[in-house]
């Protein structure tokens, strides 16, 4: 037995345990025996903690481990249980800026769900609470309070700089010291950072000789910040709430979402070890923004909001309306002061209260005089009304005045004294007469007539008293005159109606309107209209008219020809006045391009001639011409009704025959010309022939070249282009391609010739005839239209009817 105890104790005095070793990374000498596998989490932490504190990283402590023993094997176990190269600090090169982070005092993360509450929404100070972006936290970058008091949970960092160099983070222990290496254990828990400080100086002095002698220097400061416990009584969630140790009254007051729909924004009280050490007035800091009440907190302090004792409302034309809060001794004028004060409508000569007693309510009026002297009591509303909508002293003047406006009354002003506040009258004015609209003392109107130039010329009588709420009105003689017109059209630059003036010429007419164009002709016609007091029933003319002759060279009769008021001048068009216009030809002729039509009626064949003539690449049955369509075509379309009368016998149109839309539609915006297919051979033998046709102008001749192929396309299984192979029909070249798709219509199948012509397939009986195939033609297989499959109902009534009528006649042949 001896033997065995010797052997276990020589065993454990020979191999260094995995803790010492896991503290000893970077100082001890002999790392062979480290297993990972035995080492314990507090073991990681606190290597984790050494490499941080000598800034490096697990990968740059390998080197120094693999020469001090330990095995490959077990440094990789070793890195995987730390994490990689993440887990410690790397060191900073001197070229990398510092990150916010690295200068971030660090906190425990708090989360205290906070529910918005919109029941108090009129309190006056309840939008404090209720707004996520003012929360009060504490901001941790600041420097350290030098009255922050430690406690268990915070953390220093603890530095010895200069000769001797030491680093390294410190928590504060449950039982309120500090462990610092080579130095001990130190109470601190209590005590404010700044006495910590000189405390631990003076330990670390004892043990580091440089400190003592003022070569190496202490540095102390609070890098993680404990979590307090506070108490909240009243809020709108009550509760023990998690909160940082920089915390204040207003973040708690937050968390806990502000007081409850009863609760009191005046009277808060902070108990701090069972007495009240002090009772926060939230109204300081709402209208003065005064922040004395917003202390710190301290672990186990209890918030305590009571119910309010006092609360009026306000309402009206303040700027600020809604619920407040009043202590004792308080006046409508601090009330008014809470309220931001009236608005700029406000009547303020005084205030409406509605008071309750102890039976009912009643009413009161505060003047202005009071506001200073008179105490709300609670449940009052006071009401701010409205100024009314009207003047003491306003009277307004418009019309032929230099400066109509609305101006100031005073008791004794005359008409002369207001035009002469108005600068005078115009050069136009009708002076014989104006208007004075006055308000009588019953609210109706009346119109009082006053002579201005008796007025102006200083006659008492007609130089009448103004009341308030007066309105002038000095007219203009232009005001009585009819506005006069001519009009001129035709021929002319800019068309349209004119100001009419005495002696006024045609001449002087033409100029206003820029002149004639080039296609205007020598005949001017003017119509006239016809004045007379008498009626003259034989004579049914309505207008007078009379033609001038007018040219370049002799405008004589233009400059003489004085205008009456309305009337009509038309400048007519030169008889024969046409721009040439010209056709486009492109494809396989000798000269295509651009061709003016030189004969109103000429023909294709001319034009062909002209451009020398068709290539020998040309297809003579590929010839066609596009005309474009026009809005008079399209417009005529659109009026055609195709409906008629369903009463009528031989009505065979209905509702459906009408133009459809959506061909219309498709006319405007895609179709932009009509298709002539031409058969050039025809022409040739005759040029008489129907298909030589007349050009229009903008008309388009299209010639293509001869194609040795045949193209197919709509429902066929490959749209492709097939050699043309001659004395084939169009099932030859469907078979070319894979035949049709299930969705083919094959019967209504068609060939486009290279002209632009169509051709169908017909059919006889059971017999079908398909439309000719020739070089250059397109086969196109339509798809079959929907149709509407009859429902199950639909046959069931077809049978019901179909059973009731053989039924019908079997009794009818018995």
């Amino acid at each position: 037995m001896k033997k065995l105890l010797f052997i276990a104790v020589l065993f454990f005095a020979l191999t260094p345990t995995q803790s010492v070793v896991a503290q000893d990374l970077l100082k001890g000498q002999n790392l062979s025996t480290l297993k990972v596998d035995y080492l314990s989490d507090a073991d990681l932490a606190k290597l984790r903690s050494q490499l941080q504190s000598n800034n490096m990283t697990i990968d740059q402590a390998e080197p120094m481990a693999l020469a001090k023993g330990m095995s490959a094997a077990e440094f990789v176990k070793l890195k995987a249980r730390l994490g990689g190269g993440a887990t410690a600090t790397k060191a900073k090169q001197p070229t990398e800026a510092p990150t916010d982070n690295e200068y971030t005092r660090k906190q425990e993360p708090i989360e205290n769900k906070k529910v918005k509450d919109t029941l108090n929404a009129l309190v006056f100070g309840s939008e404090l609470f209720d707004n996520p972006s003012l929360n009060f936290e504490p901001n941790l970058k600041l420097a350290t309070p030098v009255n922050y008091v430690l406690g268990p949970g915070d953390e220093l960092q603890i530095s010895v700089y200069g000769i001797q160099e030491f680093s390294d983070a410190v928590p504060v222990t449950v039982e309120g010291k500090v462990n610092i290496q080579y130095v001990g254990q130190i109470a601190v828990s209590g005590m404010t950072i700044e006495a910590a400080t000189l405390k631990i100086k003076n330990a670390i002095a004892r043990v580091y000789s440089t400190v003592r002698s003022g070569q190496s220097q202490v540095g102390v400061s609070l890098s993680r910040i404990r979590t307090i416990k506070v108490t909240l009584i009243g809020s709108k969630q009550p509760g023990n709430y998690s909160v940082s140790s920089l915390a204040t009254v207003y973040n708690a007051l937050f968390l806990g979402g502000g007081p409850a729909k009863n609760g009191s924004y005046r009277n808060i009280e902070l108990i701090r070890n069972n007495k009240v050490y002090r009772t926060i007035d939230l109204y300081r800091f709402l209208v003065n923004g005064n922040q004395s009440d917003n202390i710190g907190l301290k672990d186990n302090d209890v918030i305590r909001i009571p119910a309010y004792s006092q609360r009026v409302t306000v309402e009206g034309e303040v700027k600020r309306p809604g619920i407040f809060e009043m202590k004792s001794g308080e006046s409508f004028q601090d009330l008014l002061t809470f309220a931001s004060g009236f608005n700029e409508f406000a009547f303020t000569a005084s205030v409406n209260v509605l008071q309750k007693t102890d039976k009912e309510f009643k009413v009161k009026d505060v003047k202005a005089t009071e506001y200073k002297l008179y105490k709300p009591r609670s449940g009052d509303v006071f009401t701010v009304t409205k100024i009314l909508n009207r003047f003491e002293n306003r009277i307004k003047i418009e019309g032929a005045v230099f400066r109509p406006n609305t101006y100031s009354f005073y008791e004794g002003m005359r008409i002369a004294d207001l035009i002469a506040k108005a600068d005078g009258l115009k050069e136009d004015a009708y002076t014989a007469r104006a208007t004075i609209v006055r308000v009588k003392d019953d609210l109706t109107k009346e119109a009082v007539g006053v002579n201005l130039d008796k007025a102006l010329a200083g006659d008492a009588q007609a130089n009448i008293l103004l009341k308030k709420e007066d309105i002038v009105t000095v007219f203009s003689i232009l005001d009585f005159k009819e506005e006069y017109k001519v009009t001129i059209d035709g021929e002319i630059k800019k068309p349209g109606e004119y100001d009419y003036n005495p002696a006024l010429t045609l001449n002087d007419l033409l100029v206003q309107a820029g002149g004639l164009i080039g296609s205007a002709s020598k005949r001017v016609e003017v119509a006239r209209m016809i004045q007379s007091e008498d009626i003259d029933n034989t004579n049914s003319a309505r207008a007078e008219l009379f033609n001038i002759e007018i040219s370049p060279n002799n405008n004589e009769q233009a400059e003489n020809f004085v205008l009456a008021p309305f009337d009509v001048v038309n400048i007519r068009r030169m008889a024969v006045y046409e721009k040439p216009e010209m056709v486009t030809l492109t494809g396989a002729v000798h000269y295509p391009g651009k061709y003016v039509l030189a004969d109103k009626k000429e023909k294709l064949y001319s034009v062909i001639q002209r451009a020398g003539g068709l290539t020998p690449l040309a297809n003579n049955r590929g010839m066609k011409i596009k005309r474009p369509i026009k809005a008079k075509q399209i417009e005529d379309l659109e009026n055609v009704n195709l409906d008629v009368n369903k009463n009528s016998i031989d009505a065979s149109l209905t509702s459906k025959d009408t133009v459809d839309n959506s061909a219309l539609k498709k006319l405007k915006e895609e179709v932009k010309f009509a298709t002539i297919p031409i058969d050039w051979n025809k022409i040739v033998r005759n040029p008489n022939n129907r298909t030589n046709i007349t050009l229009l102008p903008g008309d388009e001749i299209e010639v293509v070249e001869f194609s040795e192929s045949v193209k197919v396309t709509g429902s066929v299984l490959l749209t492709s282009e097939i050699p043309y192979n001659s004395g084939r029909g169009l099932n030859y070249y469907l078979s070319s391609v894979g035949g049709t798709d299930a969705k083919a219509w094959k019967r209504k199948a068609y060939v486009i010739y290279p002209n632009g012509q169509a051709a169908v397939t017909g059919s006889f009986l059971f017999f079908k005839s398909y439309p000719k195939v020739t070089p250059g033609s397109q086969i196109v297989v339509p798809e079959k239209p929907l149709t509407k499959k009859m429902s199950t109902g639909e046959w069931v009534s077809i049978g019901s009817v179909m059973s009731s009528l053989a039924l019908l006649i079997v009794t009818a042949f018995k």
